[in-house]
């Protein structure tokens, strides 16, 4: 097998695509021969050795990925050679084979594309998790979603809108509002003119959104936050502009406000059952043709670097997924 491997964690710059001994897999674990993984945010960060989660080097990384089951471990009994599943196993993924616990993976239906499922367990499972679990969202309610044109935020655009929210999707340029708009937003919001609060004031008659999905973080936090409307629910779930926001706990109290935050992987661990449910009713709308990962391009495995560098350019739309 080929992998990307990380033996010093630096940067993406020091990964190195080697060739390895092909894994077998343990009693409890399938291999999977991958067919396409997706970049995520948190990629980055384990392999710069800043996320909350730090594998034992060697690793190779690459949280998500989909593909097609090859060899099966002592003691699964759900999964078969030749199955189609998706993957959120936190490493592993960048490689054109590995071995992951077979509770971990999602078993595809007919006609669900791997380019797809590679961009989906992640983004579409902590959303979900979110805005349906922990904000209650109600039909009728509007959200705001921060950094609206990435991964989690276009994920979140399309379940708010499944779920008879009103959308506004905010973002840092006008080519990125109207992707938004694309993907089903009500309204768009470009907080690069600095003038958000004002914006949501005049888009929400002045009652501020209900909730704010929050994947950004730094210095949007505490200006949404003022916004937020009476019983708001305020979602933390990253930090992507780099700063964590430290918001005054006043505002809380005068809003009567909630601040929630969202760890999907956590959740799914501790509430495996749920985690089924909602993934079966995410998979459910994709056959529906509700929601659909919005793919800004297809690179080679080999072109991990370019992904990257694509990513640090702020200038993706959706995801990037590399297939093998």
């Amino acid at each position: 097998m080929q992998a990307w491997l990380c033996e010093n964690p630096i940067g993406p710059e020091a990964l190195t695509w080697k060739d390895l001994p092909t894994p077998q897999p343990a009693a409890g674990e399938v291999r999977v021969a991958i067919r396409a993984a997706s970049l995520n945010f948190p990629d980055l960060l384990i392999v710069q050795n800043k996320y909350q989660i730090k594998p034992p080097l060697p690793f190779v990384p690459g949280a998500e990925y989909a593909g097609v089951v090859e060899a099966v471990g002592e003691g699964v009994k759900h999964l078969k050679v030749g199955d189609a599943v998706a993957a959120f196993a936190g490493t592993g993924g960048f490689a054109t084979h590995a071995c992951v616990n077979a509770a971990l993976l999602m078993p595809l239906p007919p006609g669900f594309a791997f380019e797809d499922a590679a961009a989906f367990l992640c983004t579409y499972g902590t959303t979900h998790h979110a805005l349906m679990d922990r904000a209650a969202l109600q039909p009728g309610e509007t959200v705001l979603v921060l950094g609206a044109a990435g991964g989690v935020g276009s994920a979140a655009i399309q379940i708010a809108k499944a779920a008879g929210a009103r959308v506004i999707a905010a973002a840092s340029t006008d080519e990125k509002c109207g992707f938004c708009k694309q993907l089903g937003a009500d309204e768009t919001i470009n907080y690069s003119r600095g003038q958000l609060r004002e914006e949501l004031k005049a888009l929400t008659q002045g009652k501020g959104p209900d909730v704010v999905y929050d994947p950004v973080g730094g210095d949007l936090a505490e200006p949404v936050f003022r916004s937020i409307a009476w019983r708001g629910r305020y979602l933390v779930i990253g930090f992507a502009q780099g700063g964590i926001p430290a918001l005054p706990l006043n505002l809380a109290l005068l809003k009567g406000a909630s601040i929630v935050g969202v760890f999907w992987g956590e959740f799914a661990r501790r509430e495996p059952k749920n985690n089924a449910r909602a993934l079966a009713e995410l998979a459910g709308w994709y056959a529906q043709g509700k929601i659909k990962p919005a793919i800004d391009r297809t690179l080679p495995m080999s072109g991990l670097s370019d992904a990257f560098a694509r990513m640090g350019s702020r200038q993706v739309q959706g995801k990037i997924v590399m297939v093998t």
